[in-house]
């Protein structure tokens, strides 16, 4: 019998980004795009997932815990037969990754997905901090949905940094796009940004599907569906 194909999962990007399109500026501490309503949704949403995921470079530069903050939304996730916080997943080729960033130490069960040169190095850098899958020679984000479908996680949130969101924004993976604009300007072209360059499907005429949008005090959230171009 042939195997069973497992559903990938439902992949949301999710970026707050400055009006001219950066995630951050070149200043040492990371730039505050968003305000507390806006995290608040997006604590809602990393809630509503069951895996998290963020790149190596990401975590190296802002260190961050990726948690669901709300009390609340832990018991009700834990309430819903779920466990208090969703899978974190992080993606190296590199295997470049440090055993005291904050993403091992709170929070729940953490998986690193890399590459078959880098596999051994990972497992001795983080223990049994976290589980370590390789998904071949390559880096094919195909393969490291299909891990992610196979371990049950049925909605994906994806938090940056830009070369994810542009890698799978190019290979038409994401489902829906999260953008919280923010009513800042940048203006530093060394800085990271939410897209970069790419082949992008459809080219530059194809429109995508507009979901929703919400002023959320001074930011704006834009949710699109880019498998819905037109």
């Amino acid at each position: 019998m042939p195997e069973q194909m497992t559903a990938r999962p439902y992949v949301v990007l999710s970026a707050a980004m400055s009006v001219d399109g950066y995630l951050d500026d070149t200043s040492p501490e990371r730039l505050r795009l968003s305000n507390a309503p806006d995290f608040d949704r997006v604590d809602q949403v990393r809630a509503e997932s069951d895996a998290i995921l963020i790149g190596a470079n990401t975590m190296r530069r802002d260190n961050p815990r990726l948690l669901v903050n709300s009390d609340e939304r832990r018991a009700q996730r834990i309430a819903d037969g779920k466990s208090e916080y969703p899978l974190k997943v992080t993606v190296t080729a590199s295997g470049d990754l440090s055993a005291d960033l904050k993403f091992w130490h709170h929070g729940g069960d953490k998986l690193v997905v890399t590459v078959d040169s880098a596999v051994e190095k990972v497992r001795t850098t983080l223990g049994d901090l976290a589980d370590v899958v390789s998904v071949g020679p390559d880096l094919d984000w195909g393969l490291v949905l299909d891990e992610l479908g196979r371990r049950g996680v049925r909605q994906l949130m994806v938090e940056g940094g830009g070369t994810i969101h542009t890698q799978l924004m190019a290979q038409d993976l994401a489902d829906e796009v999260h953008l919280a604009i923010a009513p800042l300007l940048v203006g530093q072209p060394e800085a990271a940004r939410f897209l970069g360059p790419a082949d992008y499907p459809g080219g530059s005429t194809a429109r995508m599907q507009v979901l929703e949008v919400r002023a959320i005090d001074d930011v704006v959230l834009i949710r699109y569906a880019p498998k819905g171009r037109r």
